[in-house]
């Protein structure tokens, strides 16, 4: 049985079902039903448009909870965005894909679907099936990113020489709110990568890279930490604030003594009866303590808390503690260190200890707000990002930013060839598109060339956003690139008198790139073969 029906019977005994409230429903179906899609993917598109480039404006957006969240970053905007509408759900899980594949490029992607669509309803208006649309924009995207394999640069992905590399990151980062720092920003990330990169697999493990933030100083003492940085301090204040060559015990055990698994519990009826079980408490604290010294270490990371008394009695024993360490950090202490985790006491050998050069306590500011920072670990690939800002949204905007730049880099090591930015890229391969236009004999060629106008949509929401006249802009870019034959050339955003972007070092990956495109042209073709959506417990009698 449905939410919206209910069965009768007619009077031969066949069942029909009774819509509820049936003259207020209204189906939408056919061309109309794609319309109100291509509208619903319009708009969350045309709110994107604004936040292109580096002279895109941000948006504020507020959870229900009422914390405020400022950014450009595209993934980030639709993920918070309250959307209802389900084609308008397409377009938030488009950027989302973006993100995870590449990282950048995620408010390019959706401006880019939005135009093809716009494009795409003019052409349903002239009477051509969404069927040849979508062919059409599947042969022009092909001949697009085979254009952009032919226009792109081989790269040099050097450790030795890094300057390239903080080139393109500085690109990703000059969109973003913290560029003021961002030549700082650059570096920082391209250090990171390289120090945990595998160059012979050309690939980069994520998870040893951690980034962390904490309010207070300004984005320009942010530093790259090469070890871990974490937000604990040691148990007890009298305890030693620095120790060199530190052996780690790494435990996952409770630092208590064993309570009996049985369901009976314990009376104490007297003060002797009392002092002993205070005196086995304490004794088997002692032989825990003793059991972590005979192994050699001289620090104990522990994810569990501890009381007072095995405090106490730590501080007299000269171990230095840390309690309450989230599992996250005590995975990346454990790989950082090279020690084992240890899940019992017993098991506790010197094999299993990591080795540290270095576990020092920093203090901040006035607050004294204190931080631990392992260094000079055994396994020096895992690395630290520690952001420092004025307040929490701008050192969560710089999280996102830094991951951006993280992911760039990270492609640039996957595949070295670039293509050059300010909407350059884009306008060659509409010129590409437009030529394979004028060769095709069949219906598509309209589709193919509505496709170029779309492509070109990207520049134009450049200029318009620095200031300039879009069309007038685009016209004089697209010129020159026809006369001089040369791809670099793109929107002048930064006013820096060359509208060549190699020149201003406005660089691009181009596997980022090429996934633009495919994607984008993608879920274009899955929302124009949609021509009807049925909501949950809808039934047509």
């Amino acid at each position: 049985m449905s939410a919206v029906g209910t069965l009768a019977f007619d009077e031969y005994g066949r069942p029909f079902i009774i819509i509820k409230d049936q003259d207020k429903k209204s189906r939408v179906s056919g061309l109309d039903a794609l319309k109100q899609h291509i509208l619903a993917a319009k708009a969350v598109s045309n709110t994107l448009r604004t936040s292109l480039g580096p002279n895109g404006l941000d948006k504020m957006m507020v959870n229900q909870d009422g914390e405020v969240t400022v950014t450009n970053d595209g993934a980030t905007i639709l993920s918070m965005m309250d959307v209802e509408h389900q084609v308008a759900k397409l377009m938030v899980e488009l950027s989302k894909s973006q993100d995870d594949e590449i990282g950048d490029g995620t408010t390019g992607v959706v401006v880019l679907a939005g135009a093809l669509l716009e494009q795409a309803e003019q052409l349903l208006d002239r009477g051509i099936h969404p069927i040849r649309i979508a062919d059409g924009y599947s042969q022009a995207a092909r001949v697009a990113v085979e254009h952009l394999d032919k226009i792109g640069d081989s790269f040099p992905v050097d450790p030795n020489n890094t300057e390239p590399l903080v080139q393109t990151a500085m690109t990703t980062l000059g969109s973003k709110v913290i560029t003021r720092c961002h030549r700082q920003m650059a570096e920082i990330a391209v250090n990171a990568i390289l120090t945990v990169a595998d160059m012979e697999r050309k690939d980069v493990d994520f998870e040893l890279i951690k980034v962390e933030g904490k309010v207070g100083g300004k984005l320009e003492d942010t530093q790259l930490i090469k070890g871990v940085v974490v937000d604990k301090e040691f148990s007890h204040p009298q305890m030693p604030k620095v120790v060199q060559d530190a052996r780690l015990a790494v435990l996952t055990c409770p630092f208590e003594p064993p309570k009996p698994k049985t369901k009976h519990k314990l009376d104490v009826t007297s003060v002797d009866d009392y002092k002993a079980l205070q005196k086995y408490e304490k004794d088997k604290f002692i032989e825990m303590i003793t059991q972590i010294k005979q192994t050699g270490a001289n620090i104990a990371i522990c994810q569990w808390g501890f009381d007072d008394e095995a405090n106490h009695l730590l501080l007299q024993n000269e171990l230095p503690a840390v309690r309450w360490v989230g599992g996250p950090e005590i995975e990346l202490i454990a790989i950082a260190t090279g020690g084992r985790i240890v899940p019992r006491f017993s098991e506790l050998t010197s094999e299993k200890l990591g080795f540290a050069g270095i576990v020092r306590e920093v203090s901040f500011g006035t607050t004294k707000d204190k931080m631990l920072i392992i260094e000079q670990c055994k396994n020096s690939r895992a690395v630290t990002i520690f952001i420092r800002g004025g307040n929490k949204m701008i050192i969560e905007e710089a999280k996102r930013s830094l991951h951006d730049a993280l992911c760039v880099i990270r492609n640039l090591i996957r595949d070295n060839r670039v293509v050059y930015g300010g909407g350059a890229a884009e306008i060659s391969c509409a010129l590409a598109v437009n030529e394979a236009a004028d060769k095709c004999p069949s219906l598509e060629q309209y589709a193919m060339r509505a496709f170029a106008d779309a492509l070109e949509v990207i520049p134009m929401s450049l200029a318009e956003n620095s200031g300039m006249n879009p069309i007038q802009t685009m016209a004089e870019i697209r010129a020159k690139q026809l006369k001089e034959n040369n791809p670099a050339l793109g929107i002048d955003c930064m006013q820096n008198g060359t509208s060549d972007m190699k020149k201003q070092h406005v660089i691009e990956t181009l596997i980022g790139k090429k996934q633009q495109i495919s994607l984008a042209t993608q879920v274009v073709k899955m929302i124009l073969k949609i021509d009807d959506i049925r909501k949950p417990g809808e039934i047509e009698d």
